[in-house]
């Protein structure tokens, strides 16, 4: 018999069907699992206690990249510190109308722009994180709510009872930061990141096209009931409300094409250099809005919405008289004018002789922490996914300490409790990147001057006020739109959802449609779906909204506990993994292909040989 051949493969050979086994080596048999062990599951660094996580934060990113990220100003810098204040403006000043009338007053409009405006810069310059962007949200706004019912219940002012409040979140956030306990929320895969993305996507969609829970959106205009039309209504009978909603939709739409189209001619041929189209790429959004404001100002006739603005900079609740213990005018309707503002600072001994209510504040202060660290830390982790290409660091222990201390100062000013933002947060870390033509991100320019200067023009815009009130609203719904619609390009949860639409043939490319059984796929989704439903019918519910971010938290056990018993490691893997992990797994299956053809025409030859070896000897 003649000696068998030695074969070598270069060319990539296509896998054998899911599930099925490849040989490798002298007769070994592995599975798609047992290409990687490990695959699928999600480890957990050990604890950095003694407040040693703290000094890591802090000298893998202040100390070390804090000069790069103060110094390197461009063109883009200044686009996108524009984008993020437009994209800060809308929802501060919404927050603070719906905070004035959960408050009764105490905390509104001005006092949600004062807060957003020195934490965002300041958390800016001394940062851990600085690409994430600081903001109010609506778990915080449900939770000071229900902190004001509290408050009314027990018989002390609201502000001195949310102040004790947040000294007891505050230390709070010092011990989880010296035991690392941020650690766990390392335990958040892509699976918790997009169905938390998701649902911050989807209410910047529907505030934008019109909220079934609220009156905001551009349909919302075609409602006869809609407050602004009630208002005009009153004043001009000629009033027609369906001409202002066809316009205000003519305004929000035409505002986010344009964006969108603007930003496409960075790839386009048009223009005569790189320059201009990168130039008109990066002002998209401004030029958008300058545009489609103008186009309100032709038609003076037809009224439109306008921000919702103070007249003067000083605090919202309006006093009866000196004790301030009262509202005007709801507490005094006989009184023509208040007596004055309340005081910016909060007297933490207005107990009304009730000494226990510090202490009692720990149990409230307790649930807002874990608001806090949930609000704060999964947005932290989905900036800081792999695939967003960061390399500045994380410091989850430093920054929560740090979001800790500036909800303290801002409840001793009677200031709205602030966190980060997701939707903002994507929208900066999209703006700031480059990409290439398939969407994927190459680098980004990590920079703490678009934060820091889109939050100080915010903070100045409180000098300015009757300004901002010449912005329509149905233009800054353009703006809302466009951010909800562009993060959306990059959760994986959409485009896998996509695929329910699309002919299997036509899949785009990707590990888990080359390797998985479609019905695989669709399973997960769906899955998925169902944990991203739950969340948003809970996160819509205002008796239980409270409870949103915990259904979020719940989304880690999920994943680590329930699909583990559903789909293999591997799947998990492709579905869920780093980047990193997939592509290390995908080189060890391409391997194994090789070497599984390799042995097969090795063997195929011998076949052949040995064939002929017999036929000569018939011969013979």
């Amino acid at each position: 018999m003649a000696p068998k051949s030695e074969v070598t493969f270069t060319d990539p050979v296509e896998p054998s069907e899911v599930g099925d086994t490849v040989v490798i080596g002298q007769g070994k048999v592995l599975t798609n699992q047992q290409l990687m062990p490990d695959a699928g599951k999600v480890p957990l660094d050990p604890a950095q206690t003694c407040g040693r996580g703290i000094v890591k934060d802090i000298k893998s990113t202040i100390g070390t990249y804090w000069v790069k990220e103060m110094t390197n100003f461009n063109q883009k810098t200044i686009a996108v510190t524009l984008l993020m204040f437009f994209s800060v403006i809308t929802p501060t000043l919404t927050f603070g109308a719906v905070y004035g009338k959960s408050t009764n007053g105490y905390m509104g409009a001005i006092e949600t722009l004062l807060a957003t405006g020195w934490v965002g810069s300041t958390y800016a310059l001394i940062g851990g994180q600085p690409m994430c962007i600081i903001g109010s949200t609506g778990p915080l706004l449900i939770m000071t709510t229900v902190l004001y019912g509290i408050s009314k219940n027990v018989g002390v002012p609201f502000l001195t009872f949310n102040a004790w409040v947040f000294v007891w979140v505050f230390a709070y956030t010092i011990i989880s930061g010296f035991f690392d306990l941020t650690r766990f929320v390392r335990l958040a895969t892509r699976f918790t990141d997009e169905v938390f993305a998701g649902l911050i996507i989807s209410i910047f969609v529907m505030d934008a096209l019109g909220d079934p829970f609220s009156n905001s959106g551009l349909i919302r205009y075609f409602q006869p009931t809609h407050p602004m039309h009630v208002e005009y209504g009153l004043v001009d009978e000629n009033y027609d409300y369906l001409n202002t909603a066809f316009l205000s939709l003519i305004l929000g739409l035409g505002t986010t094409f344009c964006i969108f189209l603007f930003r496409g001619f960075r790839f386009s041929s048009f223009f005569c250099n790189d320059l201009a189209r990168n130039s008109i790429a990066d002002f998209a959004v401004i030029l958008s809005v300058a545009i489609w404001t103008g186009v309100s100002f032709i038609f003076p006739q037809i009224p439109t919405e306008k921000l919702k603005v103070p007249d003067k900079f000083e605090p919202t609740f309006q006093c009866c008289d000196s004790s301030c213990t009262t509202a005007w005018p709801q507490d005094c309707e006989d009184q023509l004018e208040p007596w004055g503002a309340r005081p910016w600072f909060v007297n933490l001994g207005a107990l009304n002789g009730k000494g226990w209510v510090p202490i009692m504040a720990a149990g409230p202060a307790l649930l807002a922490f874990v608001l806090v660290y949930l609000d704060n830390g999964i947005t932290w982790h989905l900036v800081a996914h792999p695939s967003n290409k960061l390399t500045h660091g994380e410091a989850y222990n430093y920054d929560l300490i740090l979001s800790g201390f500036f909800n303290l100062v801002n409840s001793f000013l009677g200031l709205p409790p602030l966190v980060a933002t997701t939707v903002p947060c994507i929208v900066h870390v999209n703006s700031l990147s480059v990409k290439d033509r398939d969407g994927n991100i190459l680098e980004v320019q990590e920079t703490r001057l678009t934060h820091f200067f889109s939050h100080m023009i915010l903070a100045l815009s409180l000098l300015a006020l009757n300004a901002l009130k010449l912005l329509p609203l149905p233009v800054l719904y353009g703006v809302f739109l466009f951010m909800g619609l562009s993060s959306l390009g990059g959760i994986q949860l959409w485009h896998r959802f996509l695929l329910f639409f699309q002919q299997p043939s036509k899949y785009a490319e990707t590990p888990y449609t080359k390797y998985m059984k479609k019905s695989r796929v669709h399973l997960y989704t769906v899955l998925q779906l169902c944990f991203f439903a739950l969340v948003f019918v809970v996160q819509n519910i205002k008796l239980i909204a409270i409870a949103f971010p915990l259904m979020t938290f719940l989304c880690i056990p999920g994943r680590l506990f329930f699909f583990s018993r559903i789909f293999e490691g591997w799947e998990m893997l492709l579905l869920d993994g780093d980047d990193i992990d997939i592509d290390r797994w995908i080189a060890l299956k391409e391997q194994n292909n090789k070497a599984d053809a390799g042995i097969a025409m090795s063997s195929r030859l011998d076949a052949l040989e040995e064939e002929s070896f017999d036929s000569n000897d018939e011969k013979v």
